[in-house]
């Protein structure tokens, strides 16, 4: 009698993490996906954010030849006695 006691507790006391942890393992795949998912929308961010900088200097580079062409315009029309 003693050893059903000891072997139903030693069951439970088996069984019960078992069915506590089960919830977690079903949802690994899918947490994996979602990581993967998320390190690359990390990576095109990256992508996205060098780009962004490269467009900065080039609107930057663009904007002084603009105020250089502007100057240049300025002194042609006053040369002009415009």
């Amino acid at each position: 009698m003693v050893k059903w006691i000891v072997l139903a507790v030693v069951v439970a006391a088996l069984v019960v993490p078992a069915l506590a942890v089960r919830p977690v393992l079903v949802r690994l795949p899918g947490l994996h996906r979602a990581a993967l998912g998320l390190q690359q929308r990390q990576a095109q961010a990256e992508s996205l954010a060098v780009g962004a900088e490269a467009l900065q200097q080039r609107v930057t580079a663009l904007q002084e030849q603009a105020d250089t062409m502007a100057q240049r315009l300025a002194v042609i029309k006053a040369k002009r006695g415009e």
